[in-house]
């Protein structure tokens, strides 16, 4: 690693020490709590499912009563989902459909498929096992259990769980509000007439939308003036407002550089210098209450250094307790064979062929390669690829979990 630089995982490691999960928690409509981290364990007060029923649609019966094929039984009572049937007769049958409780007195259901139907009988084509296709009593579920624990990002399946145990309301921590400002005199928006020497401002709408794909109540406060009295006076209205302001660009020494020293005049500030590619610089610091990280400018390198810092940061305020990507191991169906003496992000596509492909040009100004890419491969400082290797694969789809 080159002299002076910070590793990724030892900025991270700092970035992670000064991050504070928010303390405030709310009640939510479960039907409304995907995509937010649960505040604390739910346990369920039932058993699911409720009572013994039935796997299949078919016949309950008593094993006494089939312990061949071409048993013949009367069909006595019809059972259908939410409605409770009688206790079975020796020597009968109840029709029954898939949920419905199975009947006092039934020990197995046959399926539909294994009888063939005789007027008011039934007729087994096969002689059944003991516990076919009936579904026990808190088989999935037993009353007192956790079923859910805190510190995780609820997915529609966790909601479809708490639901299935009669929550009706979820404990939630509160949304991270998260700021947002571009400095830079040059910035214009689309739609805005692009003037020599302009260009417009793409790395609003990334940052916001990632902001927002990772469930942040998000305060844009658009572009700002390349102005030392304008910056500080957006800083000290976000402060006020948020728990964490992100910026690109403009904390370098340059004379319209005025991130930086608006940032040290309302509070503290760290400047990193960080051994990957692309995305060399980085600014973490307070203001206020609220916690302060300053991207690179470079369309590519705020898109990355964002998913790799402001990420795992991000999911530490909301209470997550694992913030680490899951990677995987694919084939690269490409070389690499000039790495860089840092840890490098390429970016790459999955083939047809379950192996990855490399946009061809991974300069750091190109954002095409971050719409054509699916994830990143994280490349070890210094170390070339080649063709048939396996290497470390981040997917979008896992970094936007």
């Amino acid at each position: 690693m080159s002299a002076g630089l910070l590793s990724v995982d030892e900025a991270l490691a700092r970035l992670l020490a000064g991050a504070v999960p928010v303390a405030q928690t709310e009640q939510v409509p479960t039907l409304e709590a995907t995509g937010r981290v649960l505040a604390q364990a739910q346990v369920s007060a039932l058993d699911v499912p409720p009572m013994d029923n039935s796997a299949m649609d078919g016949y309950a019966l008593r094993l006494a009563d089939a312990r061949a094929a071409g048993a013949r039984l009367r069909v006595s009572q019809r059972i259908a989902a939410g409605s409770v049937g009688g206790p079975l007769q020796p020597g009968s049958a109840a029709r029954i459909f898939t949920g419905a409780p199975i009947p006092p007195g039934a020990d197995v259901v046959v399926m539909q498929e294994h009888v063939t139907v005789d007027a008011d009988h039934i007729v087994l084509k096969h002689a059944p096992q003991p516990g076919d296709w009936i579904r026990r009593r808190a088989s999935d579920i037993r009353s007192g259990s956790r079923i859910l624990e805190p510190g995780i990002r609820l997915r529609p399946q966790d909601t479809g769980l708490a639901a299935s145990v009669g929550l009706a309301a979820l404990p939630v921590r509160r949304r991270v509000r998260l700021a947002l400002f571009f400095t830079g005199d040059e910035l214009v928006m689309p739609g805005e007439p692009l003037a020599p020497g302009r260009i417009y401002n793409s790395n609003r709408f990334t940052l916001r939308g990632l902001a927002q794909v990772y469930g942040c109540d998000v305060r844009d406060y658009g572009i700002v003036p390349d102005r030392l009295d304008a910056t500080r006076d957006v800083l000290r209205r976000a402060a006020v407002e948020n728990d964490l302001i992100v910026t690109s660009g403009g904390v370098s020494v340059g004379e319209e550089d005025h991130v930086k020293p608006a940032v040290e005049a309302e509070g503290s500030l760290l400047m990193w210098r960080i051994a990957m590619k692309p995305g060399r610089p980085l600014a973490f610091g307070r203001v206020g209450e609220a916690a302060f990280i300053g991207l690179p400018g470079n369309p590519v390198s705020s898109f990355i250094t964002f998913l790799v810092f402001v990420r795992p940061f991000l999911l530490r305020l909301q209470g997550v307790d694992e913030v680490a990507a899951r990677a995987l191991e694919l084939q690269a169906d490409f070389d690499w064979p000039r790495p860089d003496a840092r840890r490098e992000f390429l970016r790459v596509k999955r083939n047809a062929r379950g192996g990855l492909d490399l946009y061809p040009t991974q300069d750091s100004a190109v954002l095409t390669s971050t719409a054509w890419a699916d994830g990143l491969v994280d490349n070890p400082a210094g170390h070339a690829i080649r063709r048939g290797e396996r290497v470390r694969f981040l997917p979008f789809s896992e970094l936007y979990g």
